[in-house]
């Protein structure tokens, strides 16, 4: 991998991996590890699906109420990691982080499984429950308060885009001398293409 070998953008060159990643039939290639922080700058990471990635950055859903959402309500900023080991390639991704609109939440809601989005009211996520029968429990009340009706949105869920202030590739070579790109922002739309020591 070299400087001339991949696309000025890197939303443009993220696509183009994630489609040889498909096609290499990795089991969940849009899986990547989100890490958050506190105001304090504790740190927090998880797994999180990304949903999209549109003109400046990489889309994902959550509860807003839930520890990542609590995090990034008081630091809006992240980092983000995907793996694909079968490709031995690596990209990581760090910027701001801003909820989407109403709409593109509630249409992305609502392509969801109808269990999902049940799921989604059931679950007050991150808090502590005294075991699985509150979550089932809870599970079976909202579905029977949605029975013969559409679920909607709520209002404590929706999306969230890191917009891509910083995008890093790695590609794995022999002897450890692996190839590292890293883009970062500069002046107006324009992308900086720098190579990193391994």
């Amino acid at each position: 991998m070299d400087e001339n070998s991949v696309d000025r953008d890197p939303l443009r060159q993220l696509r183009a991996w994630l489609d040889e990643a498909r096609g290499a039939s990795i089991l969940e290639p849009w899986a990547m590890v989100l890490a958050t922080s506190t105001r304090e700058g504790a740190p927090s990471a998880r797994v999180v699906l990304l949903r999209d990635i549109d003109a400046t950055g990489l889309v994902f859903f959550t509860n807003y109420d839930g520890r990542k959402g609590q995090e990034l309500a008081g630091n809006p900023r992240a980092a983000a990691t995907f793996y694909w080991d079968p490709l031995k390639r690596q990209v990581r991704v760090e910027g701001r982080v801003e909820r989407i609109g109403h709409d593109a939440s509630a249409a992305y809601f609502a392509k969801r499984p109808r269990g999902s989005r049940i799921s989604a009211w059931a679950s007050n996520q991150s808090q502590v429950i005294a075991g699985r029968h509150v979550l089932e429990e809870e599970w079976a009340r909202m579905e029977k308060e949605f029975e013969d009706k559409d679920v909607p949105l709520p209002p404590f869920w929706g999306g969230y885009r890191l917009e891509v202030e910083t995008l890093e590739l790695w590609q794995g070579r022999d002897m450890r001398l692996h190839d590292r790109l890293r883009y970062q922002k500069g002046e107006g739309r324009s992308w900086i293409l720098e190579r990193l020591a391994p």
